[in-house]
């Protein structure tokens, strides 16, 4: 994949959004086997192992990350974040809460991101993103209102969604502020960190591992939903930003919603249909946006090959 070329990047965050959407309702079937602690531990475990062993592959051994002093606290906070406290909260949340609703519900981490994106982190937006994310908000309250007759949803479960989903848009825009660095590296890292963490507290809780047969389902549901996922992310904000990859990143949970009812036939109501439209409707006006004014870069510090004039290198009559 040419990551230099927008197409690719897009594409990159639309694969990232597939393999995550996916993740959730698979990750759904074990909620009842193991606690969240273990069960976000052993996901991250896959994640991160794996791609360890890839980008070993890849580079034919250990290689320098990229990794400046100055970006390592963004790193280890955006770890914290999304590699330890997200992925417990969503576990706690699908157990309290049918998977299609939870995945029509992660439409919020890509508003969050992008809401943080543009008032933290001064991103540029326009009135139709704007508008998709008020869409999707829309959903997302329908789906958490406690009148909801949704069976699959209870305001405690949505609850620790929504604070999940805070805690991914932190990472993300964190995450922006090291996508220079090695995708791989960076995914790899935030897998093990938040594997050993989250198992070293369910260990700690007198807590074991589930037979082989559930572990290794987990942790190839883990390296393909959250490790490939994750260094597609990094790809994309290196390209995109954090407020359009959080954008088409919004596909994923429509990918989790048709898993959860397709594989394993879920109930919804008419607040889940409702709410799915308007999620829809938002993450249209986010796909056919066009990011276009006029702009100039100060000063910056590369670690890649950098080309600002590829589109004027001809001879001028």
């Amino acid at each position: 994949m040419n990551i230099n070329k927008p197409g690719s990047a897009v594409l990159a965050a639309l694969a990232a959004a597939a393999l995550f959407g996916a993740s959730t309702p698979l990750a759904k079937q074990f909620v009842g086997n193991l606690s969240a602690l273990l069960l976000a531990g052993l996901l991250y475990l896959g994640s991160g192992v794996g791609l360890l062993l890839l980008r070993l592959l890849r580079d034919k051994g250990w290689q320098d990350p990229g990794l400046t002093r100055a970006q390592w606290p963004w790193l280890l906070t955006a770890i914290a974040c999304g590699g330890v406290l997200a992925p417990t909260l969503l576990m706690l949340g699908l157990a309290r809460m049918s998977a299609a609703s939870a995945s029509l519900l992660l439409n919020l981490e890509g508003v969050l991101t992008a809401l943080l994106a543009w008032i933290v982190f001064r991103e540029a937006t326009d009135r139709r993103v704007v508008l998709g994310m008020l869409l999707i908000a829309l959903g997302a309250l329908l789906l958490a209102w406690p009148g909801s007759t949704d069976p699959g949803t209870g305001a405690a479960g949505a609850a620790l969604v929504v604070a999940a989903c805070l805690c991914w848009a932190l990472d993300n825009n964190l995450t922006r502020q090291v996508s220079s660095a090695d995708a791989l590296f960076i995914a790899s890292l935030k897998g093990l960190s938040a594997a050993v963490i989250n198992i070293g507290l369910a260990m700690a809780s007198a807590q074991s591992l589930p037979v082989l047969r559930v572990t290794g389902s987990v942790l190839l549901i883990g390296f393909f939903g959250y490790g490939l996922s994750l260094a597609l992310f990094v790809i994309a904000l290196r390209h995109l930003g954090s407020a359009r990859t959080g954008a088409y990143f919004s596909a994923a949970p429509f990918i989790g919603a048709a898993i959860a009812l397709g594989l394993f036939h879920e109930a919804t109501s008419a607040w889940f249909w409702l709410a799915g439209i308007l999620m829809a409707a938002g993450l249209y006006l986010h796909l056919t946006e066009r990011h276009e004014h006029p702009h100039w870069h100060g000063q910056m510090q590369h670690s890649h090959a950098h080309f600002p004039d590829v589109e004027h290198r001809h001879e001028h009559s």
